[in-house]
């Protein structure tokens, strides 16, 4: 990586950090406002628009969403996790009234710790199942009563992986699901690495493309067809995974040896099963 490469990068990379800090207190305000006059659940949803329209805009990362008609509430969205960049799909296509889960140690972050109390995020101690499996029990009761979705990295952790390879999922968000008879709806973002790869030191403009694919329904499924259910939507959003690529960055961008080889599948825009949804729809607002 060249001087002005590495600059960038660390320009880029300070940036973001601003932006998403700034975000978050924004989100902690809003949080605290919008719990006064019992609209918490709300919090979530202002806070990820503002991600996206301030956070992507500034470092030059574009989202593009594909079947935005396929989401429906209630719902448990499984996304694969790759990088920081993920939030800005959740600034694209958060609905009101979702929720995230995430490792009980992001709540002692500033700012962004203190907005994810605040607005209501499933914390989830991963050194704890009986802990864990009691919050998502709560979770659980709140989705069937308020008709509320969450969002779910099923692998667990980001993969800053290069390859078009996801990690194994965990079972807790199929577990859920199942227990309150709501569809899954499968989430599949193309592989970032091309926009962002911090052991690179790469970080591009471009655009990720975010998938929506079709809900699974959960109805009359039993506790023991849970091992199949993970594996059936695993190879499912794999193989999607393998067929959208890489993000597109834009032209001239040095990009990880995994990606330089390869084209976007997306970037011609001749298959008709890669529909652009308008953020301006008002399946989104």
């Amino acid at each position: 990586m060249g001087f002005f490469s590495k600059l960038s990068f660390y320009a880029k990379s300070v940036l973001a950090v601003v932006l998403l800090s700034s975000c978050s207190l924004y989100g902690v305000v809003a949080a605290v406002l919008l719990s006064l006059v019992g609209k918490r659940r709300l919090a979530q949803w202002t806070t990820a628009r503002a991600f996206n329209y301030i956070v992507g805009p500034a470092i030059g990362v574009n989202v593009k969403v594909i079947n935005a008609d396929k989401i429906k509430v209630p719902a448990v969205f499984v996304s694969n996790h790759q990088s920081e960049l993920d939030i800005l799909v959740l600034g694209k296509i958060f609905v009101p009234g979702c929720t995230v889960t995430a490792k009980e140690s992001l709540k002692w972050v500033p700012l962004l710790g203190w907005f994810m109390y605040l607005s209501g995020t499933v914390f989830l101690n991963r050194s704890n199942r009986e802990k864990s499996v009691g919050t998502l029990k709560s979770a659980l009761e709140s989705l069937k009563r308020d008709k509320r979705a969450l969002w779910i990295y099923p692998e667990g952790t980001r993969s800053y992986s290069t390859k078009l390879k996801m990690l194994p999922f965990k079972k807790g968000a199929f577990h859920l699901a199942q227990q309150a008879q709501i569809p899954i709806i499968p989430v599949v973002v193309s592989n970032t690495s091309t926009l962002f790869c911090p052991k690179l030191g790469i970080f591009n403009s471009g655009v990720m493309t975010c998938k929506v694919l079709d809900p699974i329904s959960t109805q009359d499924l039993k506790k023991e067809d849970i091992g199949e259910l993970v594996e059936d939507v695993y190879q499912l959003m794999q193989t999607e995974y393998e067929n959208m690529g890489y993000s597109e960055a834009v032209p001239g961008s040095e990009l990880p040896p995994d990606a330089q080889s390869q084209l976007h599948p997306c970037s011609s825009g001749e298959s008709e099963d890669f529909k652009e949804i308008d953020e301006t729809t008002s399946l989104l607002q």
